[in-house]
């Protein structure tokens, strides 16, 4: 074959592969999973695997919004995976009252239970504060009533058409509320789980409704010693836990009024761990060490480095993985922050996108096994930052991992980037530099500042759809990362230490700030969008590692400095930032100006033609400190 002829096939493959990755679809946008069919409203679709290799998914839906009349429980089951669903059955009719907030337990004979709310008494109406509620009523009647049961013995086929009725005993918060406890405030959305013989089913106990709408809140575990092994499921019996009449609340010192959709893993020294939501701006945990009659006193979740976890009034989750690690589903900023109300007891519940996930390990400690968490990623996220992602579920498939979620209108099934996981799971481990997408790698030789090398070409964000008629813009999943070292005698503002901008202003650039941050700028002649990493972190005469991950498919920067993913600490609610979405590209000058005069020194810096995840920047980091 000629040379030439070579070099032309070798340019077109080229393109193609190019041309593929310009378009490539991002399996962590929502819209890139399959649909869980339901009526309209759609909550929590939890999954369970059958005996017969099926998936059974149990949904909260109706023909209306959230808490409307006709919400009711259905279940449906798919055979490949969740890409087609069947056997759709209602497990409580539409025209009955309320049953909501399904969550499903499967059994070692195979057996399967749904539990779930249930207003039998079909109340209208509870009693509610005055002001917000008008006539001190509240008509949204889903989360009261009685806790209920049904059961499967043909793997979700069928269900028993007795509903059982499960008592739960009254807490303070329960008997201080309008009713005295009569009528029970309460809802659920943790994922039932065995420990030895017994079932253990979460409950959130609610005080009251009022501003927020849930005014106060603590949790319980519903635990029943056999009901796994009951011929007659309705003679099961029943216990309240923890023993006495407080539930799992918020840290004393500094906790708000609410501490509500509690989760539970069992660890491998039979200790179970629990995390939930608050109003305080973090989540809260705790560990029991007797199957969960007594708990530890709560604490605001951290990090492995140390870092407290920021988290809104959201559902939180935790999962044990087959390979007896964990994962945890949250939203990595603060709620609605209020610098001058250090509480930050805010009623929001906004900000559910992206979803980032957290990997954990487990460690010895004095009082038992413990969970170590690494640093996040972003692992779902709509392109429309008000959709609303929550209420998800994993689920394990033949080495394969899978998540669902809900916007509350559309359910799906997202396949997750199982590598995405394994170095989250080794990211306390990592030693390495990533070299893949590595574009432009310089390290300080001698001479003055600034320097200067080529610049690398950056992938596109927005472009032409030349495939639609009118040619519209559409947004391209792409992204890149800057990865640098530097120590500086001053930190006083406006120093450039990187600048790839051209004559006319377009391009890339990072400088200091008057708030001794380093701010990331790019601009493409018609938009520009900045953003600086948190206050605090940089000392002059030291040495510093930042990387900035620019990823075009959420459209977010984020900021690593020396190892830690930035998430605003106490002067922000968010540590990353959005950019316009409209925004062509970071493209600029072919030269790339490295350093100021005078005022110290750029050791290193490694630019790369994709957004790289927060694991491997933590590696590149790694791999800085143990050089010479």
């Amino acid at each position: 074959m000629p040379l030439n002829l070579k070099r032309t096939l070798s340019c077109v493959s080229l393109c193609f592969v190019l041309n593929n990755w310009l378009f490539a679809q991002d399996a962590r946008d929502l819209k890139t999973g399959t649909v869980i069919p339901d009526e309209t409203y759609s909550d929590q679709p939890y999954i369970v695997k059958t005996n017969d290799g099926a998936w059974l998914c149990v949904l909260t839906t109706g023909t209306g919004h959230e808490g409307a009349s006709g919400q009711h429980i259905i279940s449906q089951r798919s055979l490949d995976q969740g890409k087609t669903w069947i056997d759709k059955r209602d497990v409580e009719p539409g025209d009955g009252p309320e049953a909501s907030y399904a969550v499903l337990l499967k059994a070692p004979s195979g057996r399967i239970f749904v539990f779930y709310n249930h207003n039998t008494d079909n109340i209208r109406a509870v009693r509610a504060d005055n002001p917000p509620y008008k006539d001190g009523l509240v008509k949204r009647v889903d989360s009261q009533g009685y806790f209920v049961f049904k059961y499967s013995d043909d793997n979700g086929i069928t269900w028993s058409p007795n509903r059982i009725t499960i008592p739960i005993r009254n807490f303070e918060i329960d008997k201080k509320n309008p009713y005295q406890g009569k009528i029970q405030y309460f809802w659920n959305v943790g994922r039932a789980f065995t420990h030895k013989e017994s079932a253990y089913v979460p409950i959130h106990k609610v005080g009251g409704f009022g501003d927020g709408f849930f005014t106060s809140s603590e949790g319980a575990l519903l635990q029943s010693p056999d009901l796994l092994t009951a011929n007659d499921p309705a003679k099961a019996r029943w216990n309240t836990l923890p023993d006495g009449e407080i539930g799992l609340r918020t840290p004393s010192k500094d906790g708000g009024p609410i501490a509500e959709e509690q989760n539970f893993v069992v660890l491998s020294d039979g200790s179970f761990y629990c995390v939930y939501r608050t109003i305080d701006g973090h989540p809260a945990y705790t560990y029991s060490r007797d199957a969960g009659h007594t708990w530890e006193p709560p604490q605001y979740m951290r990090y492995g480095n140390g870092q407290l976890v920021k988290h809104p009034r959201a559902a939180n989750f935790v999962w044990k993985c087959e390979n007896g690690k964990y994962l945890y589903w949250f939203h990595n900023h603060g709620g609605r922050f209020i610098r001058e109300h250090p509480n930050r007891r805010n009623m929001a519940y906004e900000d559910r996108n992206p979803a980032w996930v957290s990997g954990g390990v487990e460690i010895d400690s004095p009082r038992g096994r413990i969970i170590k968490w690494t640093q996040p990623e972003i692992l779902l996220y709509d392109e429309d930052p008000l959709i609303r992602m929550s209420y998800p579920d994993l689920v394990e498939d033949k080495g394969a991992y899978f998540i669902t979620e809900t916007q509350k209108d559309i359910a799906r099934v997202h396949k997750i980037n199982t590598s995405l996981l394994t170095n989250l799971w080794n990211q306390f481990d990592n030693p390495k530099k990533t070299t893949d997408g590595l574009v432009t790698d310089w390290s300080y030789q001698s001479g003055k500042f600034p320097q200067t090398v080529s610049a690398p070409i950056l992938p596109e964000f927005y472009k032409r759809d030349t495939k639609k008629l009118e040619q519209p813009g559409m947004n391209v999943p792409n992204g890149f990362t800057i990865d640098f070292g530097f120590n500086l005698a001053s930190l006083s503002g406006n120093q450039l230490l990187l600048d790839a901008r051209d004559p006319t202003g377009k391009g890339w650039f990072v400088r200091t700030t008057d708030a001794k941050t380093v701010e990331f700028s790019m601009n493409d002649g018609r938009t520009q969008s900045s953003w600086p990493c948190d206050e605090g972190l940089l000392k002059p005469n030291q040495n510093h590692h930042v990387s900035i991950i620019v990823d075009g498919g959420p459209h977010i920067i984020s900021f690593v400095v020396d190892g830690n993913l930035n998430d605003g600490g106490d002067t922000r609610q968010f540590g990353w930032g959005r950019f316009n979405p409209y925004l062509k590209s970071a493209g600029g000058d072919s030269k790339l100006r490295i350093g100021a005069p005078g005022n110290g020194q750029i050791s290193q810096v490694s630019i790369y033609n994709r957004a790289l995840t927060v694991s491997e920047v933590i590696g590149n980091y790694n791999a800085s400190k143990r050089k010479p």
